[in-house]
């Protein structure tokens, strides 16, 4: 068994209020949860209006197909207009690991 986590550090277009950077995460974390079946949640800068921290994670038997799903999480972020990919960390245990 493996598990993967991706957290990605963004920074929001033209964003004024914490309620607009909602309508902008939220539809982001709906699409990931139902393009790829994984956990996500916005971890960080909750109280940063123009910036969002997103977690993703994943667990499968083989560590080829999570490193795919987080390729393609992390292009689908990078993909969105909407937002400027800041920065991008992986991390990948196996089930053996201490």
């Amino acid at each position: 068994m493996f598990t993967g986590t991706l957290v990605v550090d963004l920074l929001l277009g033209d964003v004024h209020s914490l309620k607009e950077k909602r309508g902008l995460v939220k539809p982001l974390l709906a699409d990931l949860r139902r393009d790829f079946a994984v956990s996500v949640a916005e971890v960080g800068a909750a109280d940063l209006h123009r910036r969002a921290e997103v977690a993703v994670a994943v667990v499968a038997g083989d560590a080829a197909h999570i490193t795919e799903v987080l390729d393609r999480c992390e292009r689908l972020v990078a993909g969105r207009p909407e937002f400027t990919l800041l920065s991008a960390r992986r991390w990948l245990r196996a089930g053996d690991d201490e």
